[in-house]
């Protein structure tokens, strides 16, 4: 089992190495550093838990449900728009598509097997 760990332990440090990983890295340091998208996203948090609580008030009123919906829309446009978001959703992209192969190829190194992503680059064509 210790070898296992080792050799995972030094699979972890190659793949921090990795541009992928370093560009991941970087973008994740812009997206906390950014106050005002930070802010925003707490914001919508807030004002989805305000939706929520006013949803189910017996004292329900609609406008206010569509004043808090069309602030929640707004956010959520600003934040899937802010540079910094999207920078870092394509590098957290990038990092998970590098996972799933890492974790293909121990699969396919310990049962022989490919699964298929049907990405026929990946395998050579399905059966």
């Amino acid at each position: 089992m210790e070898t296992i760990m080792n050799l995972a332990a030094q699979l972890g440090k190659a793949i921090k190495e990795q541009n992928i990983y370093k560009k991941f890295s970087e973008a994740k340091k812009a997206f906390d550093a950014n106050e005002k998208l930070n802010d925003k996203i707490v914001e919508y948090g807030v004002q989805q838990t305000a939706y929520q609580e006013a949803a189910v008030s017996p004292e329900r009123d609609d406008a206010v449900l569509e004043q808090i919906q069309g602030r929640l829309n707004a956010l959520y446009e600003e934040i899937f728009a802010d540079p910094d978001f999207v920078a870092l959703n394509a590098a957290q992209e990038e990092v998970n598509n590098l996972m799933n192969m890492v974790n293909e190829t121990i699969t396919f190194n310990i049962t022989g097997e490919q699964s298929c992503t049907h990405d026929c680059s990946t395998c050579g064509g399905c059966h």
